[in-house]
């Protein structure tokens, strides 16, 4: 028989199908024998594109921050920071149940230590001390990293009596899980225009004498 003319396995498919594995079972469900039965081949084909899990992990890790936006800092620093963590939110949230992983550090990862270096290295040009340029770096990671692990609103129950008997000062709380894409994000801009406001202020003030 004709071989076929597009091969059963690319990176692209293994990386798709992990994602699907990990968005539906969570990051532990992920395996290489799993992943293959997924695929409909032997799990030992898949160790002609990736070596192992981790390994295939950390590329998922890095395929996902290579779509974050850091041209930003190219205009100035506060429009930096802002479209950094905008995008930097999205990619995550597509897949809360890889953001652990991807919060364990940049590691080896190609995309995550360029964009990485654009950070600072933008903070850095724009006038802040390398060490708030750090300081800033990790705050901003602390803040999407947890609006992306899970939905405040969408962790509250439905049921009125809970919180009428209970909790009177919740009294509206089961109405939050129906509204919960707009409120999470009407939280995450609340705490990010907050947070790049406080910035502005110490920004004026590394040039103020002492």
């Amino acid at each position: 028989m004709p071989r076929p003319s597009t091969p059963l396995l690319s990176m692209e498919r293994i990386r798709d199908s992990a994602l699907e594995i990990i968005d539906t079972a969570g990051l532990e469900a992920l395996s290489m024998r799993r992943l293959a039965e997924r695929l409909g081949v032997r799990a030992a084909s898949l160790y002609n594109y990736v070596p192992n899990k981790d390994e295939l992990l950390h590329d998922l890790a890095n395929s996902t921050m290579a779509r974050v936006d850091v041209s930003g800092f190219e205009t100035d620093w506060v429009t930096g920071v802002t479209v950094w963590a905008r995008s930097y939110r999205r990619a995550l949230v597509e897949h809360p149940n890889l953001v652990p992983f991807i919060a364990s550090g940049p590691a080896r990862r190609e995309a995550a230590l360029r964009r990485a270096d654009a950070v600072h290295g933008g903070l850095v040009e724009a006038g802040w001390p390398q060490r708030y340029a750090t300081m800033i770096g990790a705050s901003v990671k602390y803040l999407v990293v947890g609006s992306a692990m899970g939905s405040f609103a969408g962790g509250f129950i439905d049921d009125a009596e809970i919180y009428d008997e209970r909790f009177p000062n919740l009294g509206r709380a089961h109405l939050l899980r129906s509204h919960a894409t707009e409120i999470d994000n009407a939280s995450f801009e609340l705490a990010l225009h907050a947070f790049t406001e406080g910035l502005r202020r110490r920004y004026a003030e590394l040039d103020e004498p002492h």
